[in-house]
């Protein structure tokens, strides 16, 4: 597994600064604008029946994730696709996706620009994260961090259910004892049917949801929770200072909707239901305790991950103690430069976070 190191990073001419710029910066984000879902460095699709664990009552299939255009607005997306069918036991089909092992993060903003269906009743979508420690530790000792769900029986009863925004956050030793801090707020328009941007920020004090930021930056958030006690084991200070990895899905019934039966599913009367995912971005600012993780095919793995000194003289970074050809990779994982001197023109490009890899040696830059 690669591990992106946040170093010696924002760069001046002749010398180096620790970061420390209030603004958040770019460090991974995926436009799913190619042929195909990019599993492998991304993604992994799920393929099960287990119903959640909230007796859901779909099955999730690989023919149910597709890549795609928006057909209002033409926008590449990742498109998840709820279906009323009978499979496996199941009576429904739908889509979930999620990035563990691949991207995983500590703290920063994360973002999806999402276009959710009308949940009527019966629809249950979700843009969410849990600890990358879930193979290990397991739920909820992996702490979960629900960004944005959809479709609450109690937005069903109110006939608020295009504008009842949920979020949550669980945790704890075991399954019978965990405590969860869960809000739900009547928004002032519909969420639904159209593309809205749903944030999450996260530091080592609190998580904070928000709704399109880039239509109102002045928004208050509709989920607030403070992390900093770490005091016992029930304390979410215990859970929520560790990478995260991002998870999307479609869900269809079980306990969120309160309803059981496909028959009561009236989301899915006309036909086929689809959440298009237009991106998903994750930022961060450079600060201590930050973590970035990522797989990449374009960056090779296994290297010992030690800091690196880099300086930058105009359009040059210069990397001390070269001893091997110089890398440059963007927050994609794309090789951008390279040269086999100690160092590298960066003239020409786009401001952001770039990694450099030299032999054994790893770093994260901001230009």
């Amino acid at each position: 597994m690669y591990k992106r190191i946040i170093v010696c990073a924002l760069l001046t001419i002749g010398g180096w600064l620790s970061v420390c710029a209030d603004d958040y910066k770019l460090v991974w984000e995926d436009n799913f604008d190619g042929a195909v879902l990019n599993e492998t460095d991304h993604w992994n699709i799920e393929v099960n029946g287990n119903g959640g664990g909230n007796n859901e009552l779909q099955y999730y299939r690989r023919e149910n994730v597709s890549l795609g255009t928006e057909p209002v607005t033409g926008a590449s997306c990742l498109i998840l696709t709820a279906r009323k069918e009978v499979y496996n036991g199941k009576t429904a089909t739908s889509g979930r996706v999620n990035t563990l092992n691949k991207v995983y993060a500590k703290y920063g903003k994360v973002e999806a620009r999402i276009n959710f269906p009308y949940t009527a009743n019966g629809l249950w979508p979700a843009f969410w994260m849990m600890g990358n420690d879930y193979s290990s530790v397991g739920w909820p000792k992996c702490g979960e961090i629900d960004i944005i769900e959809l479709g609450q029986a109690d937005g069903i009863a109110r006939g608020t259910q295009d504008r009842h925004l949920v979020a949550a956050t669980h945790w704890g030793p075991s399954w019978k004892d965990h405590p969860n801090y869960g809000k739900s707020t009547t928004h002032s328009e519909s969420v639904q049917g159209d593309f809205h941007l749903f944030t999450l920020i996260w530091n080592a004090k609190s998580v904070s949801m928000y709704v399109d930021l880039d239509k109102n930056p002045n928004a208050e958030p509709y989920y607030v929770m403070n992390i900093d006690d770490d005091t016992n084991e029930y304390a979410p200070g215990q859970y929520f200072h560790k990478p995260n990895f991002i998870l999307l899905n479609l869900a269809v019934g079980g306990n969120f909707p309160n309803i059981h039966n496909i028959d009561n599913v009236t989301a899915l009367d006309n036909g086929d239901a689809k959440m298009y995912v237009d991106w998903v971005r994750i930022y961060q600012k450079g600060d201590d305790g930050e973590e970035f993780h990522c797989s990449t095919s374009g960056i090779h793995t296994g290297v010992k991950e030690r800091a690196m000194q880099v300086y930058r003289d105009g359009d040059v970074l210069r990397v001390e103690d070269s001893n091997d050809e110089l890398l440059l990779y963007n927050a994609a994982g794309v090789l951008v430069r390279m040269s086999e001197t100690d160092e590298i023109n960066v003239a020409g490009l786009p401001s952001g976070i770039y990694i450099v890899k030299c032999g054994d040696t790893v770093g994260k830059v901001v230009l």
